[in-house]
């Protein structure tokens, strides 16, 4: 059976992002070379320019499916760990966890913010600022968090564990920073309760 042209493209969109992937965690965004990872997907400089537009459109997308799987391993973290509050505990350390992930490490803490900019403009980030958001929102009418804004505590619970994972990516000792940033994003957090957690 023929392939359509829509599943023809999806199929090179999948091959390029796959190979961008490897090359973009084995060399850095500077030195993947676009000849070689065409080549790897067996496609032609011209399908990566018609599909991505460019070398940082495909970065944009490696970066997006890497930064969406991160966020769905949080959640399923946070489901495991219950509801509420402890589910929200849960999946910022997961995500802060995840900067020892050497794929993670390279191109979505240290090449994401130094090809893309600022984080928080990612769509991926703004979908997962909407989680944490909605979140809040109801441990705010739980009556479990204080009655603060709800985008400001959520963007800075976010904020808090993006750099908490880009500190650890940067660090030439990521296993030993992991557990000072998960205590200090716990007591940053915590700081949000409307009651002192017992002890």
């Amino acid at each position: 059976m023929k392939r359509t042209r829509s599943e023809s493209m999806a199929d090179n969109r999948g091959k390029l992002i796959a190979a961008a992937r490897k090359a973009f965690a084995d060399k850095g965004f500077a030195d993947a070379s676009m000849d070689a990872l065409t080549a790897e997907a067996g496609l032609t400089r011209g399908a990566l320019y018609h599909n991505f537009g460019d070398k940082r459109g495909l970065f944009a997308a490696v970066v997006d499916q890497i930064d969406t799987e991160m966020a769905g391993r949080a959640k399923a973290r946070g489901v495991a760990a219950g509801e509420g509050w402890d589910a929200l505990l849960a999946e910022g350390a997961t995500y802060i966890e995840m900067a020892l992930d050497p794929e993670v490490q390279r191109i979505v803490l240290l090449d994401g913010p130094a090809v893309l900019g600022d984080p928080s403009g990612w769509p991926s980030q703004n979908s997962c600022l909407q989680v944490t958001r909605e979140a809040v929102e109801d441990l705010m009418s739980d009556g479990i968090l204080k009655p603060v804004d709800p985008e400001a505590a959520a963007r800075l619970i976010s904020g808090a564990a993006l750099n908490a994972a880009m500190w650890i990516a940067a660090s030439s000792e990521p296993e030993s920073v992991l557990p000072r940033a998960q205590e200090a994003f716990r007591a940053l957090v915590e700081g949000l309760l409307a009651r002192p957690v017992a002890g």
